[in-house]
C-alpha cells in the first residue's frame, strides 16, 4: 500500500455497545498503519456507546452524528466529513482476519475502473460456513432477487475453498465494502430514501451502469454476526426489503426490460404476500402491502431519480446479472448451490 493512499475504516454504530468487546479489537489489531484511520460514526445511540468507546478504545476516532439517520443516510453524512482515498464500510458486528485490507486495496491500485471490493464473508457463529449477507459476492436474477456465491435464498454453503478466485460480481455487501471514495461521493453515495437494506445493491448497480466494476477478493476474510440491527424475519426488515427492491428496479432497469420486469415483480410479490398469509404470518403479509403502498406513494420521486440516472448510463447489460429466475431454480428445480446454476 503506498503511503499517499489513506484508508478510512468507518463503522456506523447505533446502540451497539454490546458488540464492541467481541468485534472491535480485531479491527484495531489488524488495521495498523499510519495511513489507516478507524472511525466510529454514532447514529444517535442511546446506550452510552460514545462514553464507552472513549474509555475503552481511545485509539478510535469518534464522530457523533447526534441523530439516527438510518444506515444509508448515516453513512452519507459521515463519509461526507471524511477525507480519504478509500472508504471501508464495516458493520459493528464484523470480526476481521490479519491481512484483510491490503488484498482489497491492491485491486483499486491496479484498475481505476474498480469502484468497490468485497472480502469473503463467513459466519461469526459458524466460521466454516459463509454468512448470509454477502458470502462470496453478490448477484441478482432477472427479477431483481439478490443471491450470492455461497448463499441462495436461505441456503448457506459450507466454505470448502470453492470460491477462492477473485472475480467480478454484481454487488458488494454493506456488511464490509471497500469503495473508492471519489467514486462514492460523485455517485451521490447511498440512496438515503432506502433507510436500510439493499442500498448497497442499488449503489453497485448504479456504478456498474456507469462503467465501473465490483470485485470479490477471497484473500480478505471477515466474519459477520448478522441480524445486528433487525433480526431476520422481522416485519420491518420484510417491508424494507420488498420496498427497496422495487425502488432499486425502478431506478436502474434498462428501458427494454423495465415494464416487463416490474410487472412480473408485482405478481411475484403478490404470490409472496399470500404465502405469508397462508402461513399465518400476518405481520409479514402487511409488510408487503405497506411496501407496495410506499412504492406507489413515491413514484414521482422515483421517476425523477430514474431520469437523472438514465442520463449517466454507459453499460446496461451486465454478465453478473443472472438472466433466469432464481426462485424457479431454487423451488422448482431444487438448485440450492451457486455451482448448480451454471452461471459464471
Amino acid at each position: 500500500m503506498t503511503k499517499t493512499k489513506k484508508v478510512a475504516i468507518v463503522i456506523l454504530n447505533w446502540n451497539g455497545i454490546k458488540l464492541f468487546p467481541d468485534f472491535l479489537p480485531s479491527i484495531i489489531e489488524h488495521s495498523q498503519g499510519e495511513n489507516i484511520e478507524i472511525i466510529i460514526a454514532d447514529n444517535g445511540s442511546t446506550d452510552n456507546s460514545l462514553n464507552y468507546l472513549k474509555t475503552n478504545f481511545p485509539s478510535v476516532t469518534l464522530m457523533d452524528l447526534e441523530t439516527n439517520y438510518g444506515f444509508a443516510k448515516g453513512y452519507n453524512v459521515a463519509l461526507d466529513k471524511i477525507d480519504a482515498e478509500y472508504f471501508v464500510l464495516v458493520n459493528s458486528d464484523v470480526k476481521v482476519e490479519k491481512g484483510w485490507i491490503e488484498p482489497c486495496i491492491k485491486h483499486f491500485e491496479k484498475d481505476d475502473k474498480i469502484a468497490a471490493v468485497q472480502p469473503k464473508v463467513l459466519s461469526f457463529n459458524q466460521p466454516e460456513y459463509f454468512e448470509y449477507a454477502g458470502a462470496a459476492g453478490g448477484f441478482i436474477d432477472k427479477y431483481g432477487y439478490p443471491f450470492c456465491r455461497g448463499r441462495i435464498l436461505d441456503q448457506v454453503e459450507k466454505d470448502e475453498k470453492q470460491y477462492e478466485t477473485s472475480s467480478e460480481i454484481f454487488w458488494a455487501t454493506g456488511a464490509c465494502m471497500f469503495v473508492r471514495a471519489e467514486v462514492f461521493k460523485n455517485s451521490g453515495g447511498l440512496d438515503a430514501d432506502f433507510w436500510a437494506h439493499m442500498e448497497e445493491i442499488d449503489l453497485c448497480w448504479r456504478l456498474k451502469n456507469q462503467g465501473y466494476k465490483i470485485v470479490y477478493e477471497p484473500q480478505s476474510v471477515i466474519y459477520h454476526l448478522g441480524g445486528g440491527s433487525l433480526e431476520y424475519g422481522n416485519p420491518r426488515k420484510v417491508f424494507l426489503n420488498f420496498r427497496n427492491n422495487l425502488y432499486m428496479l425502478y431506478k436502474n432497469l434498462p428501458k427494454q426490460k423495465f415494464t416487463r420486469t416490474l410487472l412480473s415483480r408485482m405478481i411475484l410479490d403478490g404470490v409472496a404476500a399470500f404465502k405469508f398469509l397462508a402461513g399465518m404470518e400476518f405481520k409479514a403479509f402487511g409488510a408487503v402491502l405497506k411496501a407496495h403502498r410506499d412504492f406507489y406513494k413515491n413514484l414521482s420521486l422515483l421517476k425523477a431519480k430514474r431520469k437523472a440516472l438514465q442520463e449517466k448510463v454507459i453499460v446496461n447489460n451486465h454478465k453478473q446479472m443472472y438472466d433466469e429466475s432464481i426462485m424457479w431454480k431454487f423451488f422448482v428445480q431444487k438448485k440450492h448451490k451457486f455451482t448448480d446454476l451454471n452461471f459464471n
